[in-house]
Order: structure tokens, then C-alpha cells, then sequence
């Protein structure tokens, strides 16, 4: 199972949004990171090819996804980001009707939607219109469409948006359930959502990838530069000058800042204590 992505651009104009990405996706989930802007929703959408590159390639198995065509969609599961949906639909009827454009018979659309309907615990909702739904309740609806006929690709466009903790951590532990035999791109800007789960993480920034490794590997980049330096109140903006800052925690005697630097570039005064870093720190280190 292979999914190739090769020297992929995209141009609006002048403007590069994607530059000669390239990436080799197998089974198992990767985590897509980087600041707005980065190119992450192009990327996601030419993979599915929903958008034209304006050079470049997708491979899925060795061939070109465009010559697929029919053959392609029906392995592909998308949750987009944005919550475009039919107001007037109930969540059951809205994937029904996904059902069909993905060419489900009806026998197997039927078992699918039950089970999928309390997969994103969804079924005591399923006669409810999605226009009175939350935003955490659409989450789960799009990621239930996104699953229908057991697609081997899964592009998640920001999958846990606006769900409360414990969804957030439901929904992480059956994305990571299902991906056992799946390739998953899951772009999020919760880190804590991909930092025990994915495979590998694919970092890029203004439509170039800057590293695709593991998270141990990735978070090594900030080894010995991320400490722990306890503050009063009063210092906290001439911290934030300084350093960059990934965390801070009032305690009775004192302000602890968690900061990102190199020991000799820290103060003295403050006595920085090192600590280990996590993917937080890495995210940003590189993207500040």
C-alpha cells in the first residue's frame, strides 16, 4: 500500500502554496503540521483530487490518481475542515446520501451507517437536523462519512475541531484503531492529538517540506535548548522579549516559564533548569 505525492506544486499567480512537495505515505498515521498558511489544506485537497496541481504528481499504487478516476474515489475517505453540509438533511439521511455518491449497495450502506453512527456516538442523534447540531457534533458526522465503504486512504482535516476532551481522546483512540490497515493524514494544530498516535510526522512551512520523521526523532532537534526558569509576575514581559515561550505555570512562589534556547543565550539570573522537550517545544521552535 503505497501512496506517492512527487515534486507536487501549486501556483496562484506568483505565489508558490505548494513547491515540489514530496512524501511516500504507507500504512499508518501521519501527523501534517506547520502554521496556516503552510499549504497543508492544498496538499490535502490535491491529494484527493479535488484541486489540479499545477505540476507534479499523486501515485496511488503506481499510477496516477487522475487515471483512476472512479477507482481511486472509492478508497478514499475525506473529512474536510470546513463544515459544508446540507442544513435540511438529518445526520442519518446525510449519510445515506454520502453512501450513494460513493456507489455503497444498499445492504452494506445500512450496516455501515449503524455501525458507524455509534463508532462517533451519533446514534441518539441520528434523526436530528445537522443545522441544530454543535460544531463538535458535525466533527463526528464528517469523520462518519469519511469512513463509509472502509476507504484504505483517510485524509482528516482537523478531525477533533471543537470537540470536548473527552471526545477529543475518543475520537484519537479510534482513528488510531482503524488506521492499522489504512494510510491516515491527519493534519490538526492540537499536538497532543498525533504525538503518541502518528507514525511519522510530515512538518512544512510556506508550501516546502521541512522534515517527515518520527516524533522522537524530530523532537531530538530540540534537545538541551528547552528549560525551566522560575520568574515574579513583573518579569513575565521581558521574558516574553527574550525567549520563546511554550508554557507558563503560576505557582505560590513563583511564575514557572518553560522557554526554548540555547543555554548560553539565557540570563543567568534566572537559573534555567533543562527539562525534556516535547512536540509542543518542536512546533515552536520551528514555527514561532
Amino acid at each position: 500500500m503505497e501512496l506517492r505525492i512527487e515534486q507536487v506544486t501549486k501556483t496562484y499567480g506568483a505565489k508558490h502554496v505548494l513547491n515540489q512537495f514530496s512524501v511516500v505515505l504507507k500504512e499508518g498515521i501521519y501527523g501534517l503540521l506547520g502554521p496556516n498558511g503552510a499549504g497543508k489544506s492544498t496538499l490535502m485537497n490535491i491529494i484527493t483530487d479535488n484541486l489540479a496541481s499545477t505540476s507534479g504528481t499523486v501515485y496511488w499504487e503506481g499510477k496516477r490518481i487522475q487515471s483512476l478516476g472512479k477507482q481511486y474515489r472509492e478508497i478514499l475517505g475525506y473529512m474536510p475542515q470546513q463544515q459544508g453540509m446540507y442544513d435540511e438533511f438529518t445526520v442519518e439521511h446525510f449519510l445515506w446520501y454520502m453512501a450513494s455518491l460513493k456507489g455503497m449497495k444498499k445492504k452494506a450502506a445500512k450496516e455501515q451507517i449503524n455501525q458507524l453512527l455509534s463508532v462517533v456516538n451519533m446514534t441518539e442523534n441520528r434523526k436530528k437536523l445537522l443545522k441544530g447540531l454543535s460544531g463538535g457534533m458535525k466533527q463526528r458526522v464528517l469523520l462518519a462519512q469519511a469512513l463509509l465503504n472502509d476507504p484504505k486512504i483517510l485524509i482528516l482535516d482537523e478531525p477533533t475541531a471543537g470537540l470536548d476532551p473527552k471526545e477529543r481522546i475518543r475520537i484519537r483512540n479510534l482513528i488510531s484503531e482503524i488506521a492499522l490497515n489504512k494510510i491516515v493524514l491527519l493534519a490538526t494544530h492540537v499536538v497532543s492529538d498525533i504525538e503518541y498516535t502518528a507514525k511519522e510526522l510530515i512538518l512544512m512551512n510556506d508550501g516546502v517540506l521541512i522534515a517527515k520523521d518520527t516524533p522522537s526523532n524530530l523532537i531530538k532537534m530540540v534537545t538541551d535548548q528547552v528549560w525551566e526558569i522560575k520568574v515574579k509576575e513583573a518579569d513575565l514581559k521581558e521574558i516574553a522579549k527574550k525567549y520563546k515561550v511554550s508554557n507558563i505555570i503560576a505557582e505560590e512562589d513563583g511564575i514557572v516559564v518553560r522557554i526554548i534556547e540555547k543555554k548560553e543565550a539565557i540570563e543567568n539570573q534566572w537559573n534555567p533548569v533543562m527539562v525534556r522537550p516535547n512536540l509542543e517545544d518542536l512546533y515552536l521552535y520551528l514555527f514561532h
